[in-house]
């Protein structure tokens, strides 16, 4: 059977949210094993494990958040060469734009030769004051069906071979 990996962080609870969506609608297929993982938490050893992957992270300063990029400094290359032609999608949880922390999540995955599967999947909260950047976050339901649909195609495509 094969295995998807979502590797997600999250402050706020934007991110899991989104991440949780995809995760649940993956495992609805119950065709691929699904592992929901925090970003301080994964290992090269996981990332080595799966056959597809799934990045959620927040957009901090246009950048990813500094746990998601610790992750990648982490298991960069000690998986390097190694999983070559997998499939991968990205979300991010972004406060106005998202971009900066979706082309830095590329150019990442791009050195690992992975192969995105969709765009990108921006989700502006729209958080633009320090005390609505700082406080818990709520994704609304047309969000979290974009991050189910995403999760549920890249498990669809794993079970099937497609990718």
């Amino acid at each position: 059977m094969k295995s998807l990996l979502i590797v997600y962080h999250s402050r706020t609870g934007g991110t899991r949210q989104m991440a949780d969506a995809a995760a649940d609608a993956a495992r609805a297929l119950q065709e691929v094993i699904v592992r929901l993982q925090r970003a301080a938490d994964t290992r090269p050893e996981d990332v080595l494990a799966a056959d597809g992957y799934l990045f959620a992270t927040p957009e901090n300063l246009a950048s990813m958040a500094g746990v998601m990029k610790e992750f990648f400094d982490r298991c960069y290359y000690p998986v390097l060469e190694r999983i070559e032609g997998r499939p991968y999608a990205a979300m991010i949880c972004a406060g106005s734009d998202g971009r900066g922390a979706l082309h830095q999540l590329e150019r990442i995955v791009t050195g690992w030769r992975l192969k995105a599967i969709a765009p990108g999947l921006i989700v502006c909260t729209h958080a633009q004051t320090p005390e609505r950047i700082l406080a818990p976050k709520q994704i609304d339901a047309a969000d979290l069906a974009r991050c189910a649909e995403l999760g549920a195609g890249l498990a669809a495509g794993l079970a099937a071979g497609v990718y």
